[in-house]
């Protein structure tokens, strides 16, 4: 049987106008503790947010997105969560917010791959 580690994950939900409670998923941030893994993959679809906010502020969320995906990164583009584990980057990032990028509550699972897992989230989940 091949080893299967522990991954936890969590959804990014697009709110754009926070007061009405609508979202849609436009993410998902990926964490393995026993891989020291966290990464990010995003999926903006424009006509679901201008559906629920003709006015909304597509570039505005669109680097709220990618922000996240820079703070999984780490490194400089990821500001003062660089010097941060995996661990710490995305407990900070699964924080609950009430801003237009919302993460949604944690899930986890199993997986021999948490790379691949976060694409077949992306896929199953948001696109």
């Amino acid at each position: 049987m091949t080893h299967r580690d522990v991954f936890e994950y969590a959804l990014l939900r697009v709110v754009p106008r926070v007061q009405r409670g609508e979202f849609f998923n436009a993410g998902v941030v990926v964490y393995c503790h026993a891989q020291g893994f966290v990464a990010a993959r995003t999926h903006l679809d424009e006509t679901k947010l201008k559906a629920l906010d003709p006015t909304a502020d597509v570039v505005g969320v669109r680097a709220a997105l990618h922000a996240v995906e820079s703070v999984c990164r780490g490194g400089t583009d990821a500001g003062q969560a660089a010097r941060d584990d995996a661990g710490r980057r995305f407990r900070w990032l699964i924080a609950p917010r009430s801003t237009v990028v919302q993460p949604s509550p944690v899930h986890s699972g199993l997986t021999t791959d948490p790379e691949a897992e976060v694409e077949r989230l992306l896929d199953l989940l948001v696109r």
